[in-house]
C-alpha cells in the first residue's frame, strides 16, 4: 500500500506538526484536569474552484481555533490532503488488515482517531450529500476506533443552505460508527463571504456614495464605493452552543469509560457482519 501521488497544494496548510507530537497533546493537561482531545476531520479535497474560493480551510480554522479558545480542549486536524493524511479511493481498510501489516499511515491515523475524545466533522454539501473526501477518510475505519465518544457536525457552502442536507446525512454515518452527533450542528452559508482568509468572521458593509449632485456649474466628482469589513461576535454565540455539548459529552464519556469498560457488554465485531444478526426462529 502506498500513497498516491501529490497532487498541487493549496497555498493555505495546517502548521506542520508530527502524528507523535498530535498523541502527546492527547495526555497535555491544562489548568488541574487533563485537556480534552478532539480531533477535527476536513472534508475539503478540492485544490481549485470553481467555486472559487476554496472555503473548507477556512471554516478548519474557524473551528479548531474556537474550540482551543474554550480553555480545556486541545485540537488535532485530519486533513485529507496534508501528506501524512493521503489515502487512496478505498481499497481495503484498516480493520481488514493483520495487525502487523497494517501500513503505517493507515496505522498513524487509527492511533490519531483512537486516542481522540471527540470529533469534529466538517463538511462541504456534494449533490445534497457530505464531501466524498470525508467518507473515504471515515471508511477507512471501523466503529471500533470511534465508539462510545461524541462528535459534532460543521458543514457550510457557498450558497444559502449552508450544507444542512449533508449534515443532515452525516449524522446516521456517525452514529453507525459510534461516535453520537450532538443535537446542535453548525452550519455556514455563504462561507466565502462570511469568513475571511484567516478564518475569522466578518460582515462586510458596502456603502456607495454618489458624489454626484447635478449642480449647474459644480465639479462631477465620480461615484465611489466603501467597503468595511466588520468582526462578528455573534457567530462565537451560535457556535458555543455545539461546542458546549460536545466538551459536556466528551468530558462526560471519558470519565466512564475509566470507570467501566464499555466494550465489556459491546464488544466489537471481530469477524463477519453477521454477527449483528438477530437469533434464527427455530
Amino acid at each position: 500500500w502506498k500513497p498516491p501521488p501529490s497532487r498541487s497544494r493549496r497555498p493555505w496548510r495546517f502548521p506542520t506538526t508530527t502524528t507523535t507530537t498530535r498523541l502527546l497533546l492527547a495526555t497535555s493537561t491544562v489548568g488541574s484536569c487533563r485537556a480534552l482531545n478532539v480531533v477535527i476531520l476536513t472534508g475539503t479535497t478540492r485544490t481549485d474552484g470553481p467555486p472559487r474560493p476554496i472555503v473548507g480551510p477556512r471554516v478548519a480554522t474557524l473551528v479548531q481555533n474556537a474550540l482551543e479558545r474554550r480553555g480545556n480542549i486541545v485540537t488535532a486536524v485530519l486533513d485529507p490532503l496534508q501528506d501524512d493524511y493521503r489515502l487512496p479511493l478505498l481499497e481495503k481498510p484498516e480493520f481488514a488488515y493483520a495487525r502487523r501489516q497494517v501500513p503505517a499511515p493507515l496505522a498513524n491515523m487509527q492511533r490519531l482517531l483512537q486516542e481522540a475524545d471527540a470529533y469534529v466533522a466538517i463538511t462541504p454539501e456534494y449533490n445534497h450529500a457530505p464531501s466524498p473526501g470525508l467518507l473515504n477518510t471515515l471508511n477507512h475505519f471501523g466503529s471500533s476506533t470511534f465508539s462510545f465518544k461524541p462528535s459534532a457536525i460543521v458543514s457550510y457552502s457557498q450558497g444559502q443552505w449552508g450544507g444542512t442536507r449533508a449534515a443532515l446525512a452525516l449524522r446516521p454515518i456517525l452514529s453507525e460508527l459510534g461516535c453520537l452527533p450532538v443535537s446542535a450542528m453548525i452550519h455556514i452559508p455563504k462561507a466565502h463571504e462570511v469568513l475571511a482568509a484567516d478564518g475569522t468572521t466578518t460582515t462586510t458593509t458596502t456603502v456607495v456614495n454618489n458624489n454626484n449632485n447635478n449642480n449647474e456649474g459644480e465639479e462631477v466628482v465620480p461615484r465611489t464605493t466603501t467597503t468595511t469589513t466588520n468582526p462578528t461576535p455573534e457567530w462565537d454565540a451560535y457556535m458555543d452552543r455545539c461546542w458546549a455539548q460536545l466538551e459536556w459529552w466528551g468530558t462526560a464519556a471519558r470519565h466512564h469509560r475509566a470507570q467501566v469498560d464499555p466494550w465489556d457488554k459491546s464488544p466489537a465485531l471481530q469477524t463477519s457482519p453477521s454477527q449483528r444478526n438477530a437469533p434464527k426462529l427455530k
